[in-house]
């Protein structure tokens, strides 16, 4: 059973400065600091073909369990990408996220389509939960660069 999941974000920078970070490794980790660990997380940002096998524990309590991704679809000009995800309880995580620009900065869109058998409707709430969590996170990652940006350029 898969069920789907559908999230917009709004941001008052450039989506390049969105996409940049919403594709960063270091930026991930700090995003869901406090929800999930990872374990032997790349360093730099994802690109085009890449395979990872990570481990993962939720709220970095539980016991660390495998979780593989699989970039399938990378648009770095266009700022899109889709990932294959499984692991954890978890048989297919289909991630599709996608960052434009606005009239008022730019808009982070994310479409998630999980099944995870009987425990769908769970993972389903988890995952609605965790991606909504990493907006605050974000905003503050992104008020950080323009500050040190800022600081650059005085």
């Amino acid at each position: 059973m898969m069920q789907t999941i559908h999230l917009v974000h709004d941001y008052d920078v450039s989506a390049r400065d969105v996409w940049d970070v919403a594709i960063d490794y270091t930026y991930l980790a700090e995003v869901m600091e406090g929800r999930v660990t990872f374990t032997g997380l790349p360093k730099g940002k994802v690109c085009a073909g890449q395979s990872l096998t990570v481990m993962v524990s939720l709220f970095g309590k539980l016991p660390a369990q495998p979780y593989h991704m699989e970039v399938v679809e990378f648009d770095d000009e266009g700022m899109s990408l889709t990932s294959s995800e499984r692991g954890a309880g978890v048989k297919s995580w289909h991630h599709s996220l996608r960052v434009q620009d606005t009239a008022t900065g730019s808009q982070l869109i994310e479409t998630i389509e999980i099944d995870a058998g009987w425990m769908t409707r769970v993972f389903a709430a988890w995952a609605k939960f965790l991606y909504r969590k990493r907006h605050e996170p974000r905003v503050r990652i992104l008020n950080r660069r323009r500050a040190e940006q800022d600081t650059k350029g005085a």
